[in-house]
């Protein structure tokens, strides 16, 4: 998700459509008749049937798996996620078709050592069947403190049966921007996990390592930035690490309010990855901010894509706080790329489509730092396998560094 999160609510003077509606007359009408005729008065909970409420009216705006309504406690879990740390199983989920499915796991995670998949659909929580659940609801119920048990039923990628996977819940500690050289190569690899509130500084850490590396004589001629399953997250993060890699200037995003006006974001600042061929990763997991970042980069003639198309998230949300500490998640505005190409249901597509088969894991800086030299070739992550292909071989000719384009670092 992506956004300012800004925080405070809406004066119902601000807006026509909230002079109380003919049409919400009926819905007074409906929860009257449940207050004096439902038989089981104890499962009557005013609080669960205003968020059932809440949830139900932004359902119908359609902009699945974006804007969202958060309870107090999800509140809570969704802003200590963003800050890189949160007590859990460790796992990157998203509604897709209606289905609760796993983006992936965290790289070390009790998701991951307990045997969670990518693409992985979660059917279960602790023997509650989640059919109907809101994406926050299952969050909800698979969060917890650390040490404890959850037991996921999930069905795999691969198979139609489902598996009951036990996972002890852990402390769960996040480094957005991941690094390393690709042994037996002349590449070094990045991987931007989430757009979080340092994932900008972490960013700049890491290229300019690899640029004092290529100072002191290192051969590192490509880099690989790997934004598959990336789920987005603050839209100030993604204009920083966009500006790393475009010229002073170039469009990163325009954003298209209700009205019909259009603001533009530009590159700012000093760069350091700038000057290095480039080519990105990206696939269904890739969204918001991530998608905002693989679209700049891509209309700017600054890298090459690889991989599948992106989730299509195409709204910027502003978090706005309620009075019992709960909160909405609004998508306010429309992104669109630098050439004016609206993504929403729609997605960025690669320059080079290459799809992963079921259950195949997806290298990381820490998988990739183990590799053999010599087994580089066969590795079973075929989108970062071309990525090396385009680097390395007479393909680089096509992938101009920012300074060839502009003249400028």
């Amino acid at each position: 998700m992506i956004g300012s999160f800004v925080a405070g609510g809406i004066s119902t003077s601000s807006l026509a459509a909230a002079e109380n509606p003919t049409e919400f007359a009926v819905f007074w009408e409906a929860w009257d008749l449940v207050i004096a005729h439902f038989v089981d008065r104890e499962k009557v909970d005013f609080r669960s049937m205003t968020y059932g409420a809440i949830e139900g009216m932004l359902a119908t705006l359609g902009d699945e798996g974006h804007t969202a309504f958060l309870s107090p406690d999800a509140v809570q879990q969704h802003e200590s996620s963003l800050e890189g740390e949160f007590e859990g199983i460790g796992a990157y989920v998203e509604m897709r078709d209606g289905q609760i499915t796993i983006v992936s796991p965290i790289d070390g995670s009790p998701a991951e050592k307990a045997g969670i998949l990518p693409g992985d659909v979660i059917l279960g929580v602790d023997g509650e069947n989640v059919e109907g659940r809101t994406l926050n609801q299952v969050i909800g119920l698979i969060r917890g403190p650390a040490d404890s048990e959850v037991v996921l039923t999930v069905r795999h990628p691969d198979t139609d049966e489902s598996v009951e996977i036990v996972i002890i819940r852990g402390r769960i500690e996040l480094e957005s921007v991941n690094w390393t050289l690709i042994p037996g190569s002349n590449l070094a690899y990045v991987q931007i996990t989430q757009f979080g509130t340092k994932t900008g500084q972490e960013l700049e850490t890491a290229l300019r390592d690899i640029d004092e590396l290529r100072q002191s004589g290192s051969s590192v001629q490509g880099l690989v930035l790997d934004l598959r399953n990336n789920p987005g997250g603050f839209l100030r993060e993604a204009i920083k690490v966009g500006s790393q890699f475009l010229p002073r200037g170039e469009i990163i995003l325009q954003e298209k309010d209700a009205s019909g006006k259009v603001d533009s974001y530009r590159s700012r600042g000093w760069g350091y990855g700038r000057e290095l061929p480039l080519v990105v990763l990206i696939n269904e997991g890739t969204a918001s901010a991530g998608e905002i970042t693989a679209g700049a980069l891509k209309e700017n003639n600054r890298a090459l894509l690889i991989g599948e198309t992106t989730f299509g998230t195409g709204t910027v949300l502003n978090q706005f706080n309620l009075s019992d500490g709960s909160a909405i998640l609004l998508g306010v505005t429309n992104w669109l790329t630098p050439k004016g190409n609206l993504i929403k249901g729609q997605g960025i597509t690669p320059d080079v489509m290459v799809e992963l088969p079921a259950g195949v894991v997806q290298l990381n800086a820490r998988r990739i730092s183990e590799i053999d030299p010599a087994a580089l070739s066969d590795i079973e992550d075929l989108q970062l396998q071309e990525a090396i292909r385009q680097l390395t071989g007479e393909e680089t000719s096509v992938l101009p560094t920012a300074t060839q384009r502009r003249g400028v670092r």
